[in-house]
């Protein structure tokens, strides 16, 4: 939308559009800020996605010396409708939370390769990245996640990992939401998999 469009969709002036576009480091107000989630939320899916992109961070260059930490995770999953999870084991050994597949994002490292990698070293799984479903800031961790929804090649699932996970399991994807919560999965990948929300 241009500015004006989107001053008058919100129902604020157009020069407070403006103004964050000239101070893009501003906070808006909190009556502002729960407008603005609403927009968000009632938005469709084409415009989340780009505005999801846009809030990407920035990747390392040569130039830079660091990176916001990122962790790419998949979604795999086989021809008879099962979905790959593992369970972590928590700091004081035990299990702890069910999870996807995933693995931290170095510098010049694509998202769709840290999730192949990953889940072959973790579960003996090999997949194909079928496509990308988006990307957020995790609501419990607070790491910047990128989604990718993979498809099944070859291998038997099995624990690689016995440090960092205590099971991996191959699960229907209709009882997902029996190991982790509907709140906590990021609603692309529901969608994706099409299984409703609690």
């Amino acid at each position: 939308m241009s500015n004006e469009a989107f001053a008058d969709h919100l129902g604020v002036a157009v020069r407070t559009v403006a103004g964050w576009h000239s101070k893009p480091d501003v906070t808006p107000r909190s009556e502002m800020q729960d407008a603005l989630d609403t927009a968000l939320e009632r938005a469709s899916d084409r415009a989340k996605a780009r505005f999801a992109q846009l809030v990407v961070p920035p990747v390392a260059t040569e130039a830079d010396s660091a990176q916001a930490l990122r962790v790419a995770i998949a979604v795999v999953v086989n021809d008879s409708d099962e979905v790959l999870i593992v369970c972590r084991r928590g700091e004081d050994g035990a299990g702890i939370s069910w999870q996807f597949p995933a693995g931290m994002v170095k510098p010049g490292v694509s998202p769709e390769t840290v999730a192949v990698r990953e889940t072959l070293g973790e579960t003996g799984v090999h997949c194909v990245v079928t496509r990308s479903l988006g990307s957020r800031l995790h609501p419990i961790t607070k790491v910047f996640c990128e989604y990718v929804l993979c498809e099944y090649l070859t291998g038997e699932a099995q624990n690689m990992d016995v440090v960092e996970n205590v099971s991996v399991v191959w699960i229907d994807k209709t009882k997902l939401t029996r190991f982790i919560p509907a709140q906590q999965i990021f609603p692309p990948i529901l969608e994706a998999l099409e299984v409703p929300g609690e």
